[in-house]
């Protein structure tokens, strides 16, 4: 081999290197700034477990707000469960049909838990402006009931009507009493902005599903039954003692 052909092939081969180095560097930076946001605590926020957050002691995302709209059950309730929701999911439906009139008939009225409501409209403009307009009813005392009609009118499979004239019918239907505030506060900056807050606070916890309950820090994915949510809710009950 020519000494030209030597030196072409090694400096190929040192190129290459470069390149494989960068690659790597560049490969390892992105790992390193994907973990940190992810460990990155939600303000407030306490890690669902099995996630890679921090450990329970060191978050909290219990509320616990006085005469909070969005909340359910007394606000020293030993156990607080956390429902992160979208108004467009079918799942989240499910669960609000079927599953938590039992879990607010056992332990909510019975002073045992509160449920905190956290917004996470991942399914796009509709589900925005459904949470939005959940928090306008909640603005004269009637989220829940707005909550509660709207996950009544859904269907089992598929997407909800969550246009603006589904929205103010919604509304007129739980008996609003003022629609003319209610149909301003539908555009909201603010209240947008607490939907919004609600949306980072789970997107920094890494939630990307609906619906997705924490419970002293342990996550329950999904429209689970009963007993699932029965276990550790007792569990939970059981610690706080």
């Amino acid at each position: 081999m020519n000494t030209k052909k030597t030196r072409n092939l090694i400096l190929t081969l040192v190129l290459g290197v470069v390149v494989v180095l960068t690659v790597m560097f560049v490969g390892a930076a992105a790992q390193e700034k994907r973990v940190n946001e992810a460990n990155a605590p939600a303000s407030g926020g306490q890690a669902p477990a099995g996630s890679d957050q921090p450990a329970a002691a060191e978050l909290n995302l219990e509320r616990r707000t006085a005469d909070d709209p969005v909340a359910l059950g007394a606000v020293d309730a030993p156990v607080v469960m956390i429902e992160y929701s979208d108004y467009n999911c079918p799942f989240c439906g499910a669960y609000a049909r079927k599953t938590q009139p039992e879990i607010v008939k056992k332990y909510v009225d019975t002073g045992q838990l509160r449920i905190e409501w956290r917004d996470l409209p991942v399914l796009g403009e509709a589900s925005m402006n459904a949470a939005v307009a959940a928090r306008a009813a909640g603005e004269q005392g009637l989220f829940w009931e707005f909550n509660e009609a709207l996950y009544a009118s859904a269907p089992e499979k598929g997407k909800a009507d969550l246009s603006e004239k589904a929205l103010l019918a919604f509304a007129e239907q739980i008996g609003v009493p003022d629609m003319a505030q209610f149909a301003q506060d539908m555009l909201s900056p603010e209240l947008e902005a607490k939907v919004q807050a609600d949306l980072s606070e789970g997107t920094q916890l890494g939630l990307n599903s609906t619906p997705t309950f924490v419970i002293n820090n342990q996550a329950i994915p999904g429209a689970q039954p009963m007993d699932v949510f029965t276990q550790v809710i007792d569990e939970a009950l059981a610690k706080a003692k």
